[in-house]
């Protein structure tokens, strides 16, 4: 068994050492599926269509709208999440624990008065970048150095995704999975008539984009919809892919705050900064587990 791990590991690490080839490749392929996107919908299909009167204007309108709305949320998660740092560990960093910090932190005494920063967390050390390692924080492979509450390293977006960019990410597969279903849903009556008897009218170019279009949309539609499904199910436990597989002969969850909790764990309390990559000052503010250092978890988890 432990051969086998070893096996696995070793060529875990020759494929992440791989990855770091690809680069600003991966970002052009994104924009490359978005600009194919765009003129299949926009400027071959919905984009005529607003001149043609009648029921067909106001269906073009609706869907052009949606359309560049869900694309600029879908951009603006994307970057945020190739752009913005996952988390590293501060320099010198090293373990506090004050006994008294349930009274003194707000975001214990006051919304999460059930729940305390964990004083027993157990200290790791990483001996690939040689310092402490705070709670959940995991050494990346392919970045070269630990991420704070890393889940993964993401060849889409470039960049590890972890506690300072893990909401972005899960924002750009909530926004991926419904642009690509609008897209998917209405070019599917152009997809269909593909195989009619009748004659398609436009030229062999904007018909082979429209066709690759629908295509490409409906599977990225299907693949992130299981990856949103799993992700779902990750926040709902408070927890991330790595830790979800290792705490797999483990019960219980030191972590595991209620769904409620578990949610704003990742998404702040901040109802108006829920569905927009960004946090409210105050959230960033109250809330230390948006910085990736301190977790509050369950009082009374080391006493079961």
């Amino acid at each position: 068994m432990h051969r086998s791990g070893a096996t696995m590991a070793w060529n875990v690490f020759k494929f992440c050492t791989a990855l770091r080839g690809l680069g600003s490749i991966m970002i052009l392929l994104v924009l490359g599926v978005v600009g194919v996107t765009y003129y299949a919908v926009v400027l071959t299909n919905y984009g005529p269509a607003l001149y043609a009167g009648g029921l067909d204007s106001l269906v073009a309108l609706a869907v052009l709208i949606l359309f560049h709305g869900l694309l600029v949320m879908l951009l603006w998660s994307y970057f945020s999440v190739v752009f913005t740092d996952p988390g590293s560990v501060p320099p010198n960093w090293r373990p506090t624990i004050d006994e008294e910090r349930g009274e003194a932190d707000p975001l214990v005494g006051m919304e999460f008065s059930n729940v305390q920063p964990d004083p027993n967390q157990r200290i790791r050390y990483c001996r690939k970048c040689n310092q402490l390692k705070p709670p959940r924080c995991h050494h990346c492979s392919v970045c070269g150095r630990c991420v704070l509450k890393m889940d993964h390293h993401c060849v889409w977006v470039v960049n590890c995704v972890g506690a300072l960019n893990y909401k972005y990410f899960l924002l750009f597969l909530f926004y991926t999975f419904l642009e690509t279903t609008l897209v998917t849903a209405s070019l599917l009556p152009h997809f269909i008539a593909f195989f009619s008897d009748g004659e398609i009218p436009g030229t062999p170019g904007s018909l082979a984009t429209t066709f690759l279009a629908f295509v490409l949309n409906l599977a990225f539609a299907l693949s992130v919809l299981g990856f949103l499904i799993m992700h779902i199910s990750l926040v709902a436990a408070n927890t991330t892919t790595i830790e979800a597989y290792e705490k797999k002969t483990t019960p219980k969850w030191r972590y595991d705050l209620g769904r409620r909790k578990n949610f704003e764990q990742v998404f702040g309390m901040d109802k108006k900064y829920w569905f927009i990559p960004a946090y409210s000052d105050e959230d960033i503010r109250r809330m230390p587990a948006l910085q990736g250092l301190d977790y509050p978890s369950k009082p009374d988890f080391d006493s079961q």
